[in-house]
């Protein structure tokens, strides 16, 4: 606006009619800048763009007299009585020499003049009769035909066709006159229709960037969407709302090509650089190996096996993803696993002290362990614990009878379209079945694949209070008459302790998934995996007792369980880990070795026998029995147990996790074969799970299969993603967090449904 001072007098000094006068200068001011600032944004005549009002004041007493509205094209001020009337002498008769040359597009021309003998207004400009400049006979627009023929003809209603020459061209005149007549009129529309999607599809240019701002722009862009890893799709980049908000940021449009090609080599050769000095640098490592089996979800089937190197200070590197294309046998996964050993430690194998895989290829651990007497090869905990679940879905004579019950009733309600229009009458409890019970299709194995299970179980408590209110309604007590199956049904929801199972079955699930999804988070080291099964057998004992279970079944299922899942390496771990030392009454902080059965004992003597070349066995046995009866110096002790609060879970949590390992590396040098094995066994850890892959991705990534260039290039891709990942320490899935997000039904047992299907319980 105008740089113009305004000075308010004292209105107790001056006159009354004077500051009444300045007081409707400023409200008529004040009201035209509100016009013309919603005019700007879309909202009001387009002449406002050109038209600014200012405040002209009184060079003797400086108090503002009255309101002007001046053209920032020329500069020129005009009275702001009828900023209309302005903008059609001023602006559309060619008065302001810089309004014709301004080169605007076709939906901005402002209005052109109308014949002389139509326009008799004061201030009128005199009208040549042709060839002039400011002649407009030459360039008149004709009569609008708003006939419901013509304009039905042409797809426009009347009020459409006339509002579309008005707002578009800007004309304000009831009477236009072109070339080819009327039939003109509806082609107009349609031409102004075609420059407004145009404009909309393309915006307005952005600011210009200079060229080290483009390329970091788009550096940006590819760091996000290689670490997106299939959120977005090759496809999106060349979508052309995406290409509108480039252009809009004053960005040039990308193609595919630009992110299948030398960038992502570039960027993959950087992380790959990265990832291979780290691990050089450690002086030995742990494989995690994740993806063996048929991790079969909603999404479909992950089709790469992620190998992560898990190195002594507590980081994470990603090493590769390799290809299965399909089920694998245990033979190609033990050769698999050598070459990627191999691959990473050249001839020193040695580096390598262990692997830590899921389940499913436990006979190809065990092997290498065997060929390898350095190794400790570890069982994923995660897995464990889910095959423990379905264990007890196996197993377990309560499991049965409550899956066979509510089998029974979603059968019901989902095949008789009667019985379930009963939800309908019993919606103002704040249930409403959104659609069918969930249950597990015919061809499912409920031994191998619990998943499907647990969903029927929560439809089932979601509508328990409905079902019991529909179950006493005279509609379907008629039911009951035609139908032994609906009365059997009847009695079943009626019935308290059915109630009680399903929760006691709930429960139990709930219970194991919460673990899980703890150990999914913490990631515990091979020293806790004693502790958490101990925790497990704690709370199953207090489900017991609250369900009114019986303890010796289902004690029976987790032994069994946890001889299949347990390595000597847990018990040997525990006891040399300085966090779980106790104090006993003289003050010495000494190894838990009371807390293990003789069995675990005699396990950790085996192992260190094995771990140390044969001659050191005897040393390392002495130094061994040393460590159980002297432990460690109180004040470091106390310094490796240190806790703080979890900022982001409230938990507490050890506040230097790699002290353990430290303290044997420099305070307990002494014990030279015995710190040797502490110090590679207590960094390894008992999960397998690491860099989540998106699952659109791993579609496109199956498809790739039998391409071996696209198979490359989606290696790459998940390479970058991955080392990008767990550089932040995130190991969750963005799928994951979306659906928590959205609060999705099912998205809480996606996990679990991962895991389920055919992993044989070995």
């Amino acid at each position: 606006m105008a740089d113009v001072n305004v000075n308010l007098v004292d209105p107790i000094s001056s006159p009354s009619g004077e500051d009444m006068a300045v007081k409707a200068v400023h409200k008529r001011y004040e009201g035209l800048v509100a016009v013309r600032t919603k005019a700007i944004k879309g909202k009001g005549a387009w002449y406002w763009t050109h038209l600014q009002p200012i405040l002209i004041q009184n060079p003797e007493t400086n108090v503002p007299k009255a309101v002007k509205l001046k053209c920032t094209l020329c500069d020129a001020s005009f009275s702001a009585s009828n900023p209309s009337r302005t903008a059609t002498e001023h602006l559309k008769r060619g008065t302001c020499p810089n309004f014709g040359s301004l080169l605007r597009p076709i939906s901005q021309l402002p209005p052109l003049a109308s014949p002389s003998s139509q326009n008799h207004r004061k201030r009128s400009s005199p009208q040549t009769g042709s060839g002039t400049g400011t002649s407009s006979s030459s360039q008149q627009f004709g009569l609008v035909n708003t006939s419901p023929r013509f304009c039905g003809e042409m797809g426009y209603s009347p009020v459409q066709t006339a509002q579309a020459i008005v707002t578009h061209t800007g004309l304000n005149q009831q009477h236009l006159v072109l070339s080819g007549g009327k039939e003109d009129l509806g082609a107009l529309a349609m031409l102004e229709d075609s420059v407004k999607r145009l404009k909309s599809l393309k915006g307005s240019p952005g600011p210009a960037l200079s060229k080290d701002q483009v390329d970091s722009a788009f550096n940006l862009l590819a760091d996000w969407f290689y670490e997106s890893c299939g959120t977005v799709t090759l496809s999106s980049l060349e979508h052309p709302k995406f290409k509108a908000f480039l252009n809009q940021v004053g960005l040039p449009a990308v193609s595919r090509k630009d992110f299948v090609g030398e960038k992502l080599d570039s960027k993959f050769e950087e992380a790959r650089m990265e990832s291979e000095a780290r691990i050089r640098d450690a002086a030995f490592f742990q494989v995690s190996s994740d993806g063996w089996g048929r991790d079969i979800c909603k999404y479909g089937e992950d089709p790469v096996i992620k190998f992560i190197v898990n190195l002594p200070n507590g980081t994470n590197v990603f090493h590769k993803a390799v290809y299965k294309g399909g089920l694998v046998p245990s033979e190609y996964a033990e050769e698999v696993l050598r070459e990627t050993i191999k691959g990473l430690c050249g001839n020193v194998v040695q580096r390598c002290v262990g692997i830590v895989g899921d389940k499913y290829k436990g006979k190809a651990l065990r092997n290498l362990e065997i060929q390898n007497h350095w190794m400790v090869n570890l069982s994923c905990q995660i897995h464990g614990f889910i095959s423990l679940l379905k264990d007890f879905g196996r197993e377990l004579p309560l499991f049965k009878t409550v899956t066979d019950n509510c089998l029974k009733i979603a059968n019901l309600f989902n095949s008789k379209s009667q019985i379930r229009n009963h939800f309908r009458k019993f919606r103002s409890h704040g249930v409403e079945l959104a659609g069918l019970i969930r249950v597990p299709s015919a061809d499912c194995n409920l031994s191998k694949n619990y998943g499907p299970v647990i969903a029927m179980l929560e439809d089932i408590l979601s509508y328990a209070r409905i079902l019991q209110l529909i179950v006493l309604d005279d509609s379907y007590k008629v039911s009951c008459i035609e139908d032994p199956v609906a009365k059997e049904v009847a009695e079943m929801i009626q019935d308290v302790g059915f109630w009680n199972n399903v929760e006691a079955v709930h429960s139990l699930v709930k219970l194991i998934k919460e673990m899980t999804d703890d150990i999914e988070v913490e990631r515990p080291l091979v020293g806790q995996c004693l502790l958490l099964w101990e925790e497990l057998r704690a709370k199953v004992k207090d489900w017991c007792a609250k369900f009114s279970i019986a303890e010796g079944p289902i004690e029976k299922i987790i032994n069994t369980r946890f001889k299949r899942n347990y390595h000597p390496a847990w018990s040997a771990a525990f006891v040399l880990d300085p966090l779980y030392l106790v104090r006993d009454a003289s003050g010495k902080y000494l190894p838990p070795f009371k807390r293990l059965t003789h069995d675990q004992e005699k396990d950790i003597d085996k192992l260190i026998t094995r771990l140390v070349p044969r001659e050191e066995a005897p040393t390392a046995l002495m130094e061994l029995m040393k460590w159980r009866s002297e432990g460690l110096d109180p004040l470091y002790a106390q310094a490796v147990q240190v806790k703080q609060r979890d900022p982001v879970t409230g938990r507490m949590k050890i506040a230097n996790p790699q002290s353990s390992r430290l303290v044997w590396e420099t305070c307990l040098k002494e014990f030279k074969s015995l710190g040797k094995i502490a110090v590679r066994l207590l960094f390894l850890q008992a999960t397998s799970c690491g860099f989540k892959c998106n699952w659109s991705f791993m579609r496109w990534v199956s498809l790739q299969g039998h391409s071996r260039v696209g198979m490359d290039r989606a290696q790459r891709m998940i390479f970058i993603a991955a080392h990008a990942k767990l550089e932040k320490r995130d190991f969750s899935s963005d799928e994951e967090k979306d659906a928590e997000m959205l609060g999705t039904a099912n998205g809480e047992d996606d996990m679990f449904n991962e895991v389920f299907v055919d992993a044989p319980s070995v």
